[in-house]
């Protein structure tokens, strides 16, 4: 949005919240110029008119008005009227780039994102959203057994080839046997995590203007990879099977002017839902892409999560034309902090995907990859799998008993076959926005449905992996009783 174009407002506060009106407008003049959508600069219709598109009186506007300028996000001046003069985290810089904050072509988050980022590391808070492994779980004996292997074997910590640490390849290479992927060490690059291989893919191999179908709801709504590189999500519904094909080939056909498509998926312990897509399902799906010359981008991040002694296997596992991009890590099964995650492709696509990595940041981190490639040729990784699914599968369960204790009656939910995630739908309506600053301050945080959904959610993402059964326990039970004062 430039400075000369007008601004424009859809929302009007909600009456039937405990939050006054004038705090809500507060938010949301705060969140458009959060998320850039009102660049510094951008100047306000005056009092009478804003009273009249939020549908309030003047003293409300005044209020909301004044102590946005107290906190110095808006400015007032003869002539130019009230403007955006900045966009919270800009009053932190030196003046002089205050002007460049907004520029960038890559969009903020969410402010509910930006508020769930700051708010895990509140002390005391029952994070019962977080998608991360408990920090507890760290297996610090295998890690320390790992790194003692290590010594004098690292004689420097220079860069590394392209596609990453040879013998990390290797070992993921043979690793994904076990998912019946069987793909070379010259077919896989090493990424700083499965969020660069996303933003890798997004300016090496799609254009501007393209499609990108998802599930509906999917972790991918969370992010502004692709639509900050002017691409547009999708969002395709899904059922207990999966995505729904037969939506996907309704959506294709409508938009196949739109630019060269591309479907995104999480077949396996899906996030945010937590479904696992069918063996049936898979087939069709891959049967459809394949007709419709529709390229798959497939998030095994949850992939060896299942708790299912057979877990069905991966779109990739069968791919023999090379339609499917697959997307690996260790940030989710061992630890977020090593920031290991690696693509499974054809060649030319991981030689394209390297190249501009390397013009990145010049390969992921060096002792990261010595150390995940020791972890995995031990075997240590598939011991800790073990060990971690089945503490998994007992958080789950006492999950799903916390639920059925204090949510009978109040809500929905599904019940995972793995990953880290409960889908839980309220029956009723209500302010999932009201919940989460109540749900705040009694130190639980939430990951409301709206962040990942492509509509109006009633719906929360649970997380069980990162707190404890009781601690789960605990915060369920606060959550009901905030949820039935509602």
């Amino acid at each position: 949005m430039k400075r000369s174009t007008p601004i424009t407002i859809e929302w009007k506060p909600d009456r039937n919240k405990n939050i006054p009106v004038y705090k809500q407008i507060i938010a949301y003049i705060c969140e458009q110029a959060a998320s850039g959508r009102w660049p510094i600069g951008s100047r306000l219709p005056s009092q009478r008119t804003l009273a009249g598109m939020f549908g309030v009186n003047r003293s409300t506007i005044t209020a909301a008005l004044e102590e946005l300028a107290s906190y110095g996000i808006l400015k007032s001046s003869y002539g130019a009227g009230t403007q955006i003069a900045s966009n919270t985290w800009s009053l932190l810089l030196p003046s002089t780039w205050n002007q460049y904050v907004s520029s960038g072509y890559f969009q903020a988050n969410q402010a509910a994102i930006q508020a769930i980022n700051h708010l895990e590391f509140v002390p005391d808070m029952i994070c019962l959203g977080t998608g991360e492994p408990d920090p507890r779980l760290f297996p610090k004996k295998l890690w320390e057994e790992t790194l003692s292997g290590l010594k004098g074997r690292i004689d420097s910590l220079g860069y590394l080839e392209p596609l990453g640490h040879l013998p990390l390849r290797q070992a993921i290479s043979e690793h994904m046997k076990v998912l019946d992927i069987h793909v070379p060490p010259s077919s896989i690059l090493i990424t700083s995590g499965s969020l660069q291989a996303l933003q890798l893919i997004s300016v090496c191999l799609l254009k501007t203007g393209s499609t990108i179908f998802t599930e509906a709801p999917s972790y991918l709504k969370s992010l502004h990879i692709f639509q900050s590189e002017g691409m547009c999500l999708s969002g395709i519904p899904m059922d207990k099977q999966g995505i729904s094909i037969p939506a996907l080939e309704q959506r294709l056909k409508a938009g196949r002017s739109s630019g060269s498509p591309v479907l995104y998926t999480i077949p396996t312990n899906h996030n945010p839902t937590g479904i696992t897509m069918t063996d049936r399902r898979r087939q069709e799906l891959k049967s459809f892409c394949a007709a419709n010359r529709l390229p798959i981008i497939e998030d095994g991040t949850y992939e060896e999560l299942s708790f299912d002694d057979a877990p069905l296997k991966p779109l990739k596992a069968s791919d023999k034309t090379g339609n499917v991009i697959y997307l690996g890590s260790a940030s989710k099964a061992l630890a977020p902090g090593l920031r290991i995650g690696w693509v499974a492709a054809d060649e030319p696509i991981v030689q394209r995907l390297g190249d501009v990595k390397m013009q990145m940041d010049y390969g992921a981190s060096s002792i990261s990859q010595w150390i995940f490639a020791e972890f995995l040729s031990r075997g240590f990784y598939d011991a800790y799998l073990a060990d971690l699914k089945g503490e998994l599968r007992r958080r789950r369960d006492n999950a799903l008993a916390s639920l059925e204790t204090h949510f009978k009656g109040i809500a929905s939910w599904n019940i995972p076959t793995g990953g880290f995630f409960i889908w839980l739908t309220f029956l009723r309506e209500i302010s999932v926005d009201a919940l989460f600053e109540k749900a705040a301050r009694a130190h639980i945080l939430l990951n409301p449905g709206d962040i990942y959904d492509f509509k109006k959610s009633n719906s929360l993402r649970l997380s069980y992996s990162y707190v404890s059964c009781e601690e789960f326990r605990k915060g369920a039970g606060e959550l009901a009783r905030i949820v039935k004062e509602l």
